[in-house]
């Protein structure tokens, strides 16, 4: 019994420590990635700005704001809004080499028509560093 719990010890430990990855957490203002989108029959561009991110086995992993111009046609009668938006929304994005998928969540406001939503996005882009 006293050998058996020494060799699980030992591969427990071989497992855990020996091909050790460090797990770099840190908080950033810019990240340099520029992303395109779909969300709510429309589209969207955004640059990461302030996050927090996480790198690992060569994945960037970021939460944070997404400052971003929103492009949808207003359907509505009457008077319409500008096709292109400002807006800041929040999303999660990855990174892997250069290229980087998007899942970010905007805000639609109430409306006479809708009540206000949180919509989710999908959008691939570009690390420049």
């Amino acid at each position: 019994m006293k050998n058996f719990l020494y060799a699980v010890g030992v591969l427990l430990s071989g497992l855990c420590f020996s091909q050790e990855t460090h797990t770099k957490i840190k908080a950033s203002l810019f990240e340099g990635i520029a992303v395109a989108g779909y969300v709510d029959h429309g589209a969207f561009i955004n640059f990461t700005g302030p996050n927090v991110n996480a790198t690992y086995k060569g994945f960037k992993f970021i939460v944070g704001m997404l400052p971003s111009l929103r492009i949808k046609e207003d359907r509505s009668s009457g008077t319409k809004n500008s096709p292109i938006t400002p807006n800041l929304g929040a999303g999660l994005t990855m990174v892997y080499k250069k290229i980087a998928l998007q899942i970010p969540f905007y805000y639609n406001t109430k409306t006479s028509t809708e009540d206000g939503k949180w919509k989710m996005g999908v959008g691939i882009g570009y690390s420049f560093k």
